[in-house]
């Protein structure tokens, strides 16, 4: 007999092709379903909230995968954070309901995006882990950027090219630009159903060069109703991309009092 778990997982993307197995590179799916068939003796899928990109990194990404019942959440919760390699991390585990799927069971998504504007971004012990932009952003500039992405809309303009999809719609609820602590720069946080791939990336590409003065920010319109990506900004670099959080339904715990820190609002 097996039952459904979920963990929170944070990680460090810098030494990584990304969360999804590819044919080379190493990536945090691997490492954490061999951990998982070491503990189990058997092979155990694990299914994500979402696919990173190479560099990009994660403070609460939602990994599904099926245990022993013998095992509870907290030995669980020790047990691979034994095992996993240092640039990976389980904050929570919670034992969820039959059927539950990380990424098929979550109503929303989250991700943030750190841009340093100061000299100091450039510092090895940020650089990785931030856009090093080293100059002024207008920061009116970008929050009027980002009201007008809020809704839904047809994103297909700040989506990679090849990918077939049913549709490109999706519905930001979130999409906020805000300074960060100690002058280091401002944040992108952003909150949709779905999001398309490079879709946080490019949409922050094109917003900075409108905080640059480089663009001006009635082009967000004219992208929004464009069918391709060939006037859309390059997508900003990956170490700046942080997987923040996926929203599920309370009901889809065990104990639903347990997943409030999980679908509760940031602070």
């Amino acid at each position: 007999m097996s039952r459904t778990f979920l963990a929170t997982l944070q990680f460090d993307g810098t030494g990584f092709v990304g969360w999804q197995r590819q044919p080379a590179g190493r990536s945090v799916q691997a490492e954490f379903e061999r951990v998982l068939e070491r503990l189990f003796g058997q092979r155990a899928p694990a299914h994500a909230a979402g696919r990173t990109d190479a560099g990009v990194h994660a403070t609460g990404l939602g990994v599904s995968f099926s245990a022993p019942v013998t095992w509870t959440p907290p030995g669980l919760r020790r047990a691979l954070n034994a095992l996993l390699p240092r640039d990976c991390w389980v904050e929570q585990v919670h034992a969820m309901q039959p059927g539950f799927h990380a990424r098929r069971s979550a109503r929303a998504r989250r991700y943030r995006y750190d841009i340093g504007t100061d000299d100091a971004s450039a510092s090895p012990f940020r650089r990785p882990f931030e856009w090093a932009l080293a100059r002024p952003l207008d920061l009116g500039a970008l929050r009027a950027a980002a009201t007008l992405l809020q809704g839904e809309h047809d994103f297909r303009a700040f989506a990679a090219k090849g990918q077939l999809k049913p549709h490109h719609r999706c519905r930001l609820d979130v999409a906020e630009w805000a300074e960060r602590p100690g002058g280091r720069g401002v944040s992108f946080h952003v909150e949709a159903d779905r999001f398309l791939h490079h879709m946080v990336r490019m949409l922050v590409g094109t917003m900075v060069d409108i905080g640059l003065g480089r663009r001006p920010l009635s082009e967000i319109d004219m992208l929004l109703g464009r069918d391709d990506n060939q006037l859309t900004s390059p997508p900003a670099p990956p170490q700046g991309l942080y997987f923040v959080r996926a929203v599920y339904p309370p009901a889809l715990f065990v104990a639903p009092e347990a997943g409030r820190s999980v679908v509760a609002p940031l602070g």
